[in-house]
């Protein structure tokens, strides 16, 4: 059973107790999350399962998009409605102000985590000093709001439609929105809309992947990093990768143009070979590494790659047969 199962996470459950739900329906012990979302939070959660889990880390590294709703005139400790409450104002803003405060958090810039977050200081977890009323410094990191726009306002409350980088607490967002207002605020409820490639509308509920795991469709590893350019490797090339050889020009060929994407498989049929024909895409831009994906002649993904030096030999770098 390889490949993504999109799941429309429900409202007071975590992360993980998504997982532990899947690996129960589904039979299946290696099942992963490719983003946490916060025990608040609904909306899209995408579980890598079987030899997908050995892409997690590809899977988590794209941008998602958000429907935040902020609560103005009070603050917690947790930045969300969930926490204790640290002030009270019961001021509003103007729509003007709070307009204003959303130009200044677009764009990229340095974000510090909650206190009440999941990163790890000194091999603990942030949540645990905070709990235990212990002082953590936490890193500002890098991130990017490419998109931030008001689409409601009532005074006391604003929705905020959004779309960030990887590692983005929206909690933090709405924390600083009510600071550059001189309110206060808080979140008050989220919803993610999408998280890399993957949707809401393909996402299943809960309650169809415990009561309908027959009719559950599941993204085949074939068609996930689809923004990755993709090879095709001879009969030796295979064997080549079988072993983490590195493959030479004559042991593989570029695909040059994408061709139709293999159908969703059936979970019922999942554990069953597939002649899936799924092809590439245009290369991205150049970075470091450039990774590539390796197919072999019946269209199954073999293994990511790496372009070693001269960009004509690859490395199978991640093996996943």
């Amino acid at each position: 059973m390889d490949g993504v199962l999109v799941i429309d996470k429900p409202e007071g459950v975590t992360s993980h107790d998504v997982v532990a739900i899947a690996r129960r329906a589904l039979a299946e012990k290696r099942i992963g999350h490719t983003g946490t979302l916060d025990p608040l939070a609904t909306g899209v959660l995408p579980l890598a399962c079987g030899r997908a889990t050995r892409l997690v880390r590809f899977l988590t590294a794209s941008d998602k998009d958000y429907e935040a709703t902020i609560r103005f005139g009070m603050t917690t400790n947790s930045f969300d409605v969930t926490g204790e409450e640290t002030s009270h104002s019961g001021d509003t803003p103007s729509r003007e102000a709070v307009l204003g405060a959303i130009e200044q958090l677009r764009g990229g810039y340095l974000q510090t985590p909650p206190a009440y977050s999941a990163k790890k200081v000194g091999g603990r977890r942030a949540y645990d000093f905070a709990r235990d009323e212990e002082e953590v410094v936490l890193t500002p990191v890098p991130v990017t709001v490419s998109r931030a726009e008001l689409t409601t306002f009532s005074g006391e409350h604003a929705t905020v439609s959004l779309t960030s980088s990887p590692g983005f607490y929206v909690r933090t967002f709405a924390h600083e929105l009510g600071r550059l207002v001189g309110t206060g605020a808080c979140l008050e409820a989220l919803r993610r809309t999408r998280s890399g490639e993957f949707r809401l509308t393909e996402a299943l509920t809960i309650e169809a992947l415990q009561d309908g795991v027959a009719d559950v469709d599941l993204i085949p590893i074939e068609r996930l990093l689809a923004a990755f350019p993709a090879v095709v490797v001879t009969d030796e090339g295979l064997a080549r990768v079988t072993h983490g050889r590195q493959l030479e020009a004559g042991h593989y060929a570029f695909r040059p143009t994408a061709r139709a994407e293999a159908p969703a498989l059936r979970v019922a049929d999942a554990r069953r070979p597939t002649d899936v024909r799924s092809a590439g895409a245009s290369a991205p831009a150049t970075s470091e590494p450039q990774w590539i994906r390796i197919f072999d002649s019946a269209g199954r993904l073999t293994a990511l790659g790496t372009l070693v030096t001269t960009a004509s030999s690859l490395h199978p770098a991640i093996v996943l047969i």
